[in-house]
């Protein structure tokens, strides 16, 4: 594996800004100074707690307390090797990646990943050059495109939108040219290729052929996948002749249930007023967009996932759901409530007045943009939309079917982890069902107190260590010397090394730290990452670099933490030998002279001021 020269590293960070690394995953937003912050990608949390120091290049979440720099969220959001995500930010950002001994990476050496990145790329730029170009297959997508799908040639230019002939347009032939390694040809999902093949461009039989080829992009806007719409021109030998939409098989990098089509577009969009919307399929989303409604996205044609929703929740926390109205559109959204409410996400639910049936694609391309203001003005909250499906006419409905829709409601509220919601979520469910809240308050407690009862019970968990409430003076100085460079060499001459206590975090540090003064080998703040051991560490350091001292002699209160280190490792010293001494015969031996000397070198020791040379 070729080593990445550090120097080539010091030279990323400086040249990357963190909040352009960060923002393709979180939405960023200002919270004083240099600062910004953002919902938690690591964990879910109901209000941001994630910090960004641009200025710095340190990201610290105080929820969950992962942190970092460039290198690290790139690593942690995109699981990456080191190596992969300092090549993966070079290639994103244009800089030049220096290897020792002057020599990159083979062909055989690039990360899989990259490697399939990168072939979908082609992928995408071949299939969309079959559909811009003149000849059957081109000129039949483009048509089908426009006459049929009515869209504009502008939006197949926008989204990349491709077309794989009959033959499946050459791609094999095509990739083979990129010299990309078997195992990335096997396993991108693009070829049919016997185990016992031997790769050649007659092995590759292509897994769409005669179909209308959508581009599937992460949240970061790669290409990982297709989805495959089936035309006239898909042949009869098609495998999945029947099927009208094909998705490429899940690989290293797609998992259908892990992203949502347009989430890379929509989520630089939504905002206060301004939710997501989701509905059923790609086109459906594609023509949303193509009237102006920029916040649309969907699923991979399975049901939604917890991890898709998490997804959305990094960006907004509102979601409004626009299914066909038929029973299947009706019954996905059901399914998708619980997932919501349990994300902590506030969900309506797009309707027409009336018993209208909703098709999106069709209303769109009838109405335009004034169509999403029809439907908002009739839309449902979530637990108008589920006391509708499960008791459609709650006025002449009977007590037991009022009482079976409530249980079915109440299963959905159970999902709502806050209590607040719960809560009005009951008093809304009571309105619409005619019931009193009270009696379904009761029913939902017991329902709780019934899943408890049940439920596995964990291990107990380790007694909490005990704190001293008080912040120790390794930490305090170790925040010093992170902010102020000036301290670093006045520091590392003022405190021996046997002052500090390393059994704690902030002791090892500091004496890590100063030692890498002495040593003339200190690379500076802003190049940590080669001295920092373990994620506690990351997550000290970042928590440090968050909290600026507000000091206005540095030096001085540099002093007084020395002067902590000195008096909590004299003073014990002093007392013990202060014992010894009472203890032994009035005829002093040699070992009490040793004594007496010691202690009246340390009790000077403690009487001395602390000083420090400001010019370092």
């Amino acid at each position: 594996m070729p080593v990445i020269k550090p120097s080539c590293v010091r030279d990323l960070k400086l040249r990357v800004n963190l909040a352009d690394v960060i923002s393709r995953v979180v939405a960023l937003r200002k919270a004083g100074g240099s600062r910004l912050k953002g919902l938690c990608p690591f964990h879910n949390e109901k209000t941001p707690s994630f910090n960004v120091d641009a200025d710095k290049g340190f990201y610290k979440c105080f929820g969950c307390g992962k942190a970092g720099d460039a290198i690290t969220f790139v690593r942690e959001t995109e699981q990456l090797s080191f190596t992969e995500a300092v090549e993966t930010l070079g290639q994103r950002y244009g800089v030049a990646i220096e290897y020792e001994e002057g020599s990159g990476p083979s062909r055989e050496e690039r990360s899989l990943r990259q490697e399939l990145f990168d072939l979908h790329d082609q992928a995408a730029a071949h299939f969309h050059e079959v559909f811009r170009a003149a000849g059957p297959a081109g000129d039949f997508m483009r048509a089908y495109w426009v006459n049929d799908r009515r869209f504009t040639p502008d939006l197949a230019e926008e989204f990349k939108i491709g077309a794989a002939g009959p033959d499946g347009s050459g791609l094999g032939a095509v990739i083979l040219k990129k010299g990309y390694s078997e195992d990335a040809l096997r396993q991108c999902g693009l070829f049919f290729i016997r185990d016992d093949a031997m790769i050649t461009t007659g092995a590759l039989r292509c897994r769409f052929r005669g179909r209308l080829m959508i581009p599937i992009r992460d949240h970061q806007g790669r290409v990982v996948a297709f989805t495959a719409r089936q035309t006239a021109l898909t042949p009869e030998d098609d495998p999945a002749r029947e099927a009208k939409y094909v998705n490429s098989p899940e690989t290293p990098i797609f998992t259908k249930g892990h992203l949502l089509f347009n989430l890379d577009r929509a989520r630089t969009s939504v905002g206060e007023g301004k939710p997501f919307v989701m509905v059923e399929g790609q086109l459906d989303a594609l023509r949303c967009w193509s009237v102006g409604l920029k916040t649309a996205v969907a699923p991979q044609g399975t049901s939604l996932t917890d991890g898709q929703l998490a997804l959305l929740r990094r960006y907004h926390t509102e979601l409004e759901c626009f299914f066909d109205s038929d029973s299947a559109g009706q019954k996905a959204a059901l399914r998708m409530l619980p997932m919501a409410l349990k994300a902590n996400i506030e969900v309506r639910f797009l309707t027409l007045a009336g018993d209208a049936k909703v098709d999106p694609d069709l209303l769109f391309l009838e109405k335009g943009i004034s169509a999403y203001d029809d439907v908002r003005k009739s839309s449902l909250s979530a637990m108008a939309f589920a006391c509708q499906a499960y008791l459609p006419s709650p006025g002449t409905a009977s007590s037991e079917q009022r009482s079976r829709a409530a249980q079915s409601i109440l299963a959905l509220i159970a999902a709502a982890e806050s209590e607040v919601s719960r809560a009005s979520f009951i008093s809304e469910a009571a309105s619409i069902l005619h019931l009193p809240a009270s009696a379904l308050q009761g029913d939902l407690s017991r329902m709780l107190g019934r899943a408890r009862a049940t439920a596995p019970h964990p291990p107990p968990a380790a007694p909490a260590p005990k704190s001293s409430g008080t912040v120790s003076a390794e930490h305090d100085l170790l925040r010093l010397f992170l902010h102020f460079e000036a301290l670093s060499r006045p520091m590392s001459s003022a405190i021996p090394h046997e002052w500090i206590d390393r059994s704690q975090p902030a002791g090892v540090l500091l004496n890590r730290f100063l030692g890498e003064v002495e040593s003339g080998n200190w690379p500076g703040r802003d190049h940590l990452e080669s001295l920092m051991e373990s994620d506690d560490e990351k997550s000290l350091v970042a928590s440090l670099l968050f909290d600026v001292p507000a000091v206005d002699d540095p030096f001085k209160v540099a002093r007084e933490g020395i002067r902590r280190l000195r008096d909590r490792t004299v003073e014990p010293r002093i007392r013990q030998i202060e014992l010894a001494l009472a203890s032994t015969p009035s005829d002093f031996n040699n070992d009490s002279s040793s004594l007496l000397r010691e202690l009246s070198e340390l009790q000077r020791l403690l009487r001395q001021p602390v000083t420090m040379t400001e010019a370092g």
